[in-house]
């Protein structure tokens, strides 16, 4: 049996610069994002029949690769060229659709376990790189690189999305006190709206050809670097209102990133309290990453589902192997 932990991710600021179509034409992209400790997991164990079992929301048993439903495992498997015998699960600490890269992480964390399971060591790079091929490349997915390298890394980074289709990974270590007024001051806050990505995604993808549009992405990309440089810093305290200002471009970007539900969560929470903050994702719902100097109260007036988190240190990693 081999079970493998993939983190989750929140993405801070650069969100939408990681697609194909920004760097490339603006000649590259950059997110500042984080691994959390909210995971997916991968368990793969031998099967007795000669066939593949795949047990996730649904749970399927076929004889052949092409009749698995599931595409992100059927590409998978013959990525790393696992024909049957197997059997697959999955369990997650968060449900999808919330905007914390689970499709991504699940397709990390499976390549993960598939190549240990065929006596393989791959690096971190690989396995971002080759499940960023099966989900933009293979699948035609809408999104862009960040989640796949967010996930496999872990830990706080300035990831570099180059024309080439290279990615610069450039970690931005804290120290312990930063990181602990990190878990303190910030907190995820579900909106109540699970969402479909996809729309959002393909509005937002092709609105980089429209010259405002990308004008705010270029205006977001900036930021970037200013936020790179405040982690580095430990100016911590200017993150809230720098990332208000990021949620305010990304509203720009597609129709369907906020709606009204969302913008009303958002205005309560700064009524309450939260210095600034931004939703997670594509949009639409899910969770607000919110920013505030005391939870407890913001928990309290807002009463809904929240999620504290610290950084993840590890990225994709083999809980067992035997």
């Amino acid at each position: 049996m081999i079970i493998t932990r993939t983190p989750f991710r929140v993405s801070f600021m650069g969100g939408g610069s990681d697609f194909r179509d920004f760097y490339n034409k603006n000649g590259y992209g950059a997110v500042v994002s984080a691994a959390i400790d909210r995971y997916m997991y991968i368990v793969i164990h031998p099967y007795f029949h000669d066939k593949i079992r795949i047990k996730y929301s649904k749970t399927e048993d076929v004889e052949r690769l092409a009749d698995i439903n599931h595409p992100l495992v059927r590409e998978c498997l013959k990525k790393v060229e696992v024909e049957k015998g197997i059997e697959i699960a999955s369990f997650a600490d968060v449900p999808a659709g919330t905007g914390l890269g689970s499709s991504s992480a699940f397709t990390v964390g499976l390549l993960h376990a598939l190549y240990v399971y065929k006596g393989k060591s791959v690096s971190k790079e690989k396995l971002a790189q080759e499940a960023c091929e099966i989900e933009i490349d293979i699948l035609g997915e809408p999104i862009g690189k960040q989640d796949q390298y967010a996930s496999a890394y872990g830990n706080i980074n300035y990831f570099k999305f180059k024309k080439d289709e290279t990615v610069e990974v450039c970690p931005i270590p804290v120290k312990q006190e930063v990181e602990d007024k990190l878990k303190r001051d910030f907190c995820l806050y579900y909106t109540g709206r699970m969402r479909q990505a996809r729309d959002i995604l393909i509005e937002q993808k092709n609105n980089i050809a429209d010259r405002d549009k990308f004008v705010v992405l270029r205006k977001m990309l900036g930021l970037t670097q200013e936020l790179k440089e405040i982690f580095q810093k430990e100016e911590i305290d200017r993150i809230g209102s720098f990332l208000h200002r990021g949620w305010l471009y990304k509203k720009e970007l597609a129709e369907g990133i906020s709606n009204s539900g969302v913008d009303e969560f958002y205005n309560k929470s700064l009524q309450y309290g939260a210095v600034g903050g931004k939703l997670l994702g594509a949009g639409g719902g899910g969770f607000l990453l919110l920013y505030s100097l005391d939870h407890a109260s913001l928990k309290k007036k807002l009463g809904c589902k929240t999620l504290p988190f610290n950084i993840d240190k590890e990225g994709t990693k083999i809980l067992f192997n035997g």
